[in-house]
């Protein structure tokens, strides 16, 4: 079930919204847990049970570190072993589900078809921050199985997060003071996602399909093209995120934004910044850091960056452009730390934003094409000159979405997000809010029900 569907958006989030305050306060984190289950389950009833085990064995580990420290907290000689053996655990269970089938190509073996549970890569890495945090006491043993299970299988954030530290709601999950104006506030910025998801989103994925099919596309048709896909993949997936964010908020919820207008960056190492921020400091504090960060010296600091990266590509799919595409943003990270960023800091805006929107396409181009032949054609036809410049079919076709596309590039900025906060500032601004909010559904679900196109590209990382 995804939330950009009529399903979602008019039975089952009205129903769950409608028992989860009818339901006393005690009971609800039971309800989320049952609800949680229930969308999880609505497209992989089988890999529920798979969830559930990850959400017992990250459990049962909490609760056996929480009994090897003593009365100050110190771990003792068992907290450790408990550790290592609950992430040797879930990285397996996430290695076979996920990475199997492209290990035994690699190793000439034969692996049948092994289904890949939507979310596995977020919800593992959720219950892994769980049990380490607990180790370094970041956060306490969770003894309720069902509130632990909530937080695992919460539904906003299941499928394609963000990634939510356990430490983040730990006080959320225990006790939560909903009211109207977080409820109002949240409903905002689900309407902002679907909109960004179904109106941008879906609609830049179209023109993607149809310049990439165009293989006489020309120098700017390649162009505008990945430009499409990079529009269409960062509406996608934010859009997501901030219907997560908002669902959460209609819950009591409050998740950290995973996406600050990456778009706007002036370099790569601001890209990161901006860009899926729950993975990057994810991956921050429980890869970088403990393997030293950047205090063992500028070698020890390369090579922990490496680290990072490689498995952020690898992270991401099992593919070796992933691997690529994760060594890509590694080398230009290098480069920028080494010596870049200090000649950014000099140029004008304008050229460091080319520089940086530059590179951050052509690693989107990376990220795309799993097949290694694609991947060079498609960059070749970006820029020989003996592609042309633009056929006449893509041209066409350009100027049709143009319109859009200009939306689209003003949506990526924070323009009209720091315009409209003047109008918030007004005692009337609930008026506005409520025609925007039902404008943006009544056009999102016209768009839903006359197109059969709306892919979650999220959904298989």
């Amino acid at each position: 079930m995804v939330f950009s569907s009529i399903i979602f958006l008019f039975i089952y989030l009205p129903a769950v919204l409608l028992l989860y305050y009818i339901t006393p306060k005690k009971a609800r984190n039971f309800l989320l847990f049952a609800v949680n289950l229930i969308f999880y389950g609505w497209g992989e009833p089988k890999l529920v049970v798979l969830m559930i085990i990850s959400t017992l064995i990250n459990y049962i580990s909490g609760l056996l570190i929480g009994k090897f420290k003593d009365e100050k907290g110190n771990n003792k000689k068992g907290a450790k072993i408990v550790l290592i053996i609950s992430v040797i655990v879930n990285i397996a269970l996430l290695g076979y589900f996920k990475y199997a089938g492209f290990i035994g190509n690699i190793l000439h073996l034969k692996v049948g078809d092994i289904p890949l549970p939507i979310g596995i890569s977020f919800y593992t890495f959720q219950t892994m921050s769980y049990t380490i945090d607990v180790y370094r006491n970041d956060a306490h043993t969770q003894k309720n199985f069902i509130t632990f299970g909530t937080y695992v299988s919460l539904f906003p954030q299941l499928i394609a997060g963000p990634i939510v530290r356990y430490r983040d709601v730990e006080a959320q999950l225990n006790e939560r003071h909903e009211n109207l104006e977080q409820f109002t506030e949240g409903v905002k910025i689900f309407m902002v996602g679907l909109c960004k998801k179904v109106l941008l989103a879906n609609q830049m994925g179209k023109l993607w399909d149809i310049m990439r099919a165009d293989q006489s596309a020309g120098i700017l048709g390649s162009w505008v093209g990945i430009i499409a896909y990079t529009m269409q993949i960062y509406f996608d997936f934010c859009g997501y995120s901030e219907m997560a964010i908002g669902l959460g908020k209609m819950f009591g919820f409050d998740f950290l934004i995973n996406f600050d207008y990456p778009y706007i960056s002036t370099s790569i190492t601001e890209f990161w910044r901006r860009w899926h921020i729950s993975l990057s400091t994810w991956f921050k504090e429980y890869i970088y850091i403990p393997l030293g960060g950047n205090r063992k010296g500028l070698a020890r600091q390369i090579f922990n960056m490496f680290v990072v990266w490689t498995l952020t590509g690898i992270w991401h799919g099992a593919n070796y452009n992933f691997i690529l595409w994760g060594i890509y943003f590694f080398v230009l990270l290098v480069i920028e730390k080494s010596f870049l960023l200090k000649v950014l800091k000099k140029a004008p805006k304008v050229v460091t934003h080319i520089y940086a929107l530059f590179f951050i396409i052509i690693g989107w181009v990376i990220f795309f094409f799993e097949d290694m032949g694609e991947l060079w054609a498609y960059i070749t036809r970006m820029f020989a000159p003996s592609a042309g410049l633009i056929s006449h079919d893509c041209l066409v076709n350009v100027i049709a979405y143009l319109p859009l596309l200009l939306i689209a590039s003003f949506a990526c900025t924070p323009v009209a997000k720091k315009l409209y906060a003047n109008v918030e500032k007004k005692s009337w601004s609930w008026i506005p809010d409520a025609v925007l909010c039902l404008l943006g559904l009544i056009v999102s679900t016209a768009s839903l029900v006359s197109s059969g196109y709306n892919p979650f590209l999220y959904f298989k990382f």
